[in-house]
């Protein structure tokens, strides 16, 4: 009979005997602390001895370690010295999928691609059939599609078309919220979850609450009304950086710019750019497909973007030019500031967006975004759901 304390394939841990029964607390603190814990916390248990090999085949490979003298817990085979491990990324997903749960599956596989460099598990056939579709996979597969063979990139398309479909799941109905209409004050009698309101639900209720279980009773629900925008023709011109660090952003506008195509009163223009330009403005109904044409990397030259996006405006007064770069000009940074300038003086709104995606964390060049600013551009960063407000609350004026 086969138990999971000597499941085949697993080698014994060291000081386990047969009917012992680790203390989960202990066991805890040897993952976090290392095998150098081990003499103190006693040895794992089977499920977590496994945990700990997965985690030691990737992090054990941080320089650091070595630096500061700490030895690798020796639970992954390893064909001797300092070789690479006998475990393959093939071998490895599939205990991370068996052994964590998902979100810690993706925090793995962004850290092996990321900050390991392990790019097999992008451009590996066998390895991309295994891997979890996330934005961090989608991200290393267009950093890597130019070095994929055909067979490869067929499989790479799994990846971006999963998280783009799902992508648009979530950012889709966020984003036409923004175009619903805004709340007015008077009420409505139609019970809509997004406009209901919540201070004259209480205060109308009030009645009715009852003290001993501090809780109020609603006999009645109030809603907002809201107001149907005027559809008057706007445009909005997306110029996105193309260069390695924005991967995100890249990722964002083109869910965003999908979501927005179509949408009466708005003309959406995509645009990317290096230190060359390419309209992908056709291709912004197939994100997917988008996102197979842009190439990562390369040099920066934002003025030229600036320039091009300005030949497009035909109502300057009813157009938003959102530039979406990291601000690092790779070219002539006065030209860059006088583009935005004379777009800004022609009436055109101008963002200046250091980052699109849901986290709007961003890496910018501050002295280039501030003379952007000085030139009469709004610079910051944004989500996609809040730059679907902004261009909403444009288009409601």
């Amino acid at each position: 009979m086969i138990t999971p304390e000597r499941a085949p394939g697993r080698a014994p841990v060291p000081g386990e005997g047969p009917g012992t029964v680790p203390d989960a607390g202990l066991e805890r603190w040897r993952l976090i602390l290392g095998s150098a814990a081990q003499r103190h916390t006693g040895p794992l248990g089977p499920g977590n001895a496994g945990r700990d090999a997965a985690l030691d085949w990737l992090y054990g490979r941080d320089p650091d370690l070595a630096r500061r003298g700490v030895r690798r817990s020796g639970t992954t085979p390893r064909e001797g010295g300092d070789g690479p491990s006998a475990v393959t990324a093939i071998d490895w997903l599939d205990d991370i999928h068996r052994l964590f749960p998902k979100e810690t599956i993706e925090r793995l596989e962004r850290d092996a691609v990321e900050k390991y460099g392990i790019q097999e598990i992008v451009t590996d056939p066998a390895v991309l059939e295994r891997v979890e579709p996330s934005q961090t996979l989608l991200r290393a597969v267009l950093r890597t599609k130019h070095l994929m063979n055909p067979q490869v990139l067929r499989l790479a398309r799994r990846i971006v078309e999963s998280v783009v479909k799902q992508l648009m799941a979530r950012l889709r109905p966020e984003i036409r919220r923004a175009f619903h209409g805004t709340r007015s004050r008077r009420p409505s009698r139609v019970p809509l979850a997004r406009d209901f309101d919540f201070r004259q639900t209480v205060k109308a209720n009030l009645a009715h609450y009852q003290p001993a279980e501090r809780r109020l009773l609603i006999e009645r629900a109030h809603f907002h009304s809201r107001t149907r925008r005027q559809v008057t023709q706007w445009q909005l011109i997306l110029l996105v950086d193309q260069s390695g660090s924005m991967a995100g952003s890249v990722i964002h506008s083109a869910v965003t710019a999908a979501c927005l195509w179509g949408l009466p009163g708005l003309k959406t223009h995509l645009v990317a750019f290096d230190t060359q330009v390419v309209d992908l403005t056709a291709d912004v109904t197939d994100p997917v497909e988008l996102l197979m044409r842009v190439q990562l990397g390369g040099g920066t030259n934002i003025a030229r973007a600036v320039e091009y996006g300005a030949g497009l405006v035909e109502n300057p007064r009813r157009t938003i030019v959102a530039l979406i770069t990291d601000f690092y000009e790779g070219g002539d940074p006065y030209r860059l500031v006088r583009a935005v300038r004379g777009l800004v003086e022609q009436g055109s709104t101008v963002l200046g967006l250091a980052a699109l995606d849901e986290d709007a964390e961003p890496d910018y060049d501050r002295l280039t975004a501030g003379q952007l600013a000085s030139a009469g551009a709004h610079v910051g960063a944004m989500t996609p759901g809040r730059l679907a407000e902004f261009v909403a609350e444009r288009l409601g004026r």
